[in-house]
Order: structure tokens, then sequence, then C-alpha cells
């Protein structure tokens, strides 16, 4: 039963870890440009401009990703709540059948033998419970990053159209950017976009 609850351990923030390697070759500028980044920085892009945006702070910002990762958190917590119940149930008769067991309390050894034996199914069907909720809740988390991802990527393929980069980058954590010149960081632009892209399909 440890393993349900460790499912989404990893949550959303680390299993959707978007690597965005878009190639705008169709917005390739002739000279260098000038862009305006979310915070109004001026950053040159020149002839191969690259940006990045830092997924963990998109993931916690971008209200689709919210919503998909509250799903995730509502149906583990259902089913954690449907596996518990059924192992009280069985805790129960086990600590009954140990107290009849201790006071002669069955007719004969057979149906203490029946007892111990439809035990013994119920906690292999408790078991079996246990990895399918888990793996339905893994399988759900996979479908969930891919439907994730692909809201993410398909809004990033837009915005490159109207956009000088050429390269946009991921960075969980700072984990990727070891150094960036001041306005090249447009996750604030990328969250904006994706919020009132969503915020449309929600009308």
């Amino acid at each position: 039963m440890k393993q349900l609850s460790s499912v989404l351990n990893g949550v959303l923030l680390v299993a959707v870890i978007v690597l965005f390697g878009l190639h705008f070759s169709s917005n390739k500028p002739s000279q260098e440009k000038v862009c305006v980044a979310s915070d109004s920085t001026m950053v040159v892009s020149g002839d191969f401009g690259i940006a990045y945006v830092s997924l963990d702070s998109l993931l916690l910002n971008y209200e689709y990703a919210k919503k998909l990762s509250e799903e995730m958190i509502n149906k583990e917590e259902t089913s954690r709540a449907d596996l518990n119940q059924k192992a009280k149930v069985f805790q129960q008769d086990v600590t009954e059948f140990q107290r009849k067991l201790q006071n002669n309390g069955f007719l004969s050894r057979d149906r203490a033998e029946n007892e111990q034996e439809r035990l013994a199914k119920a906690e292999r069907a408790l078991q079996e419970l246990n990895q399918k909720l888990t793996n339905d809740l893994m399988k759900l988390q996979d479908q969930t990053n891919r439907t994730l991802r692909d809201s993410i990527v398909n809004y990033m393929e837009e915005y490159g159209k109207t956009k000088p980069y050429k390269l946009i980058l991921s960075n969980m954590a700072g984990d990727n950017v070891l150094y960036s010149v001041e306005g090249t960081n447009i996750t604030k632009e990328i969250i904006n976009g994706l919020n009132e892209r969503y915020s449309k399909t929600n009308q």
C-alpha cells in the first residue's frame, strides 16, 4: 500500500520536464533585431536568437497545468481512500479470526481453515487492488504529462512564428542555464500567453 501513496511523489512538476528545442527557421532575421522580453528589458537577439523558459515557474502558474495537477491529486486521494477502507475491513476480519481461534470459537477445524483461506484470498485481492490502482495512477500521470506537453509545445510553435527566436530552451530550477543575459527569460510572457489561450477555450 505504500506504493500508492508514493505514486505522485515525482508530481507533475518533475514528471513534465519539457525540452523545447524549437528551431524557427521561418523567422530568421536578416540582421540584428531588438525584441522586448516580458520584463521590458531590451535584448539583442542577433542572427541566432535564444531565450529560455523556467518550467518550474511555468507549471506552477499555468492554469491548465494547475487543473491537471489537481485532478491527479483528487484521483490519488480517492484511490487511497478506497484502498484504505478495504484494508480496514480486512484488518478487522483478521482480528476477529484471531480472537475466535484463541477462544475456540469455531465449531470445527474445517470452518477455521475455510475462514483462514478466505482471509488469504482477501489479502491477495487487496494486494492486486493496490497494484491496479498504482498502475492506473501511473498511466493517468503519463497521459496527463503528454497532454500538458502537447499544450505547451503547440503554443510555443505558434509563439515562435511571430518572434525572432531560433531556439527556446527549458530550464528547471536553474539546472540548465548557468548564465543568461537579463531579459532572455521569457517565462512570464509564455505563462501569460498560455493562460490567455486557456481562458478563451473555457469561456
